[in-house]
């Protein structure tokens, strides 16, 4: 511990460590999905790099320093086989709930554009041990579908998808993901009037 910080500091420094690290396996497993899809020639995705540029280089230790130079776009895009773009945001919780606000502003607008020109836009969800692709329109729509700004994996059962050791956003567990990836109509009145 610092010797300026105080206990609760420390304690939420730690939390953040953890939650950064976890964050971090999750795009793994989500990586290891896209390798997955590459062979099987289903489609051709990457993560998205980070808008970054270096200010300065220490060669002598081997670090520099940088910073971030815009906000950041959707984590994952890519192409489907059969052509359609695919875009999503991948968000991870240790907690029993993932906020709207999660996905930030920016990555909100990316996702609502890409969604509009026909591409297959979502966000890739885990929370806890639970993992779901879950379609813009109904991530975009959220309040009005649950009635608040954050859902459970209670509210995303028709979104589970398969877990292997990789986050398999391609195969749902259910059938309406493989009917929604397929092209088939996913407006948000299918899940108020419960037509999912």
């Amino acid at each position: 511990m610092r010797t300026s910080e105080t206990a609760a500091e420390a304690v939420r420094r730690y939390k953040n460590a953890i939650n950064n690290a976890q964050g971090h396996s999750f795009e793994g497993y989500i990586k290891a999905a896209c390798a997955l899809y590459a062979q099987q020639g289903r489609a051709e995705i990457d993560k998205t790099p980070e808008p970054f540029r270096v200010t300065a280089k220490d060669r002598k230790n081997g670090t520099f320093s940088g910073r971030f130079t815009a906000r950041a776009q959707p984590d994952f895009q890519g192409t489907l086989d059969g052509g359609r773009s695919i875009v999503f945001e991948a968000k991870y919780t240790t907690t029993d709930r993932m906020k709207r606000a999660a996905v930030t502003d920016e990555q909100m607008k990316r996702l609502k554009h890409h969604h509009e020109r026909g591409a297959l836009a979502a966000v890739c969800v885990g929370i806890q041990n639970d993992f779901f692709f879950v379609p813009w329109p109904f991530w975009d729509d959220m309040k009005n579908l649950c009635g608040r700004q954050y859902v459970t994996a209670d509210d995303l059962q028709a979104f589970r998808v398969k877990f292997n050791g990789s986050v398999l956003f391609l195969d749902y567990v259910g059938q309406i993901g493989g009917r929604w990836i397929s092209g088939a109509d996913c407006s948000p009145e299918r899940w108020r009037n419960g037509n999912v």
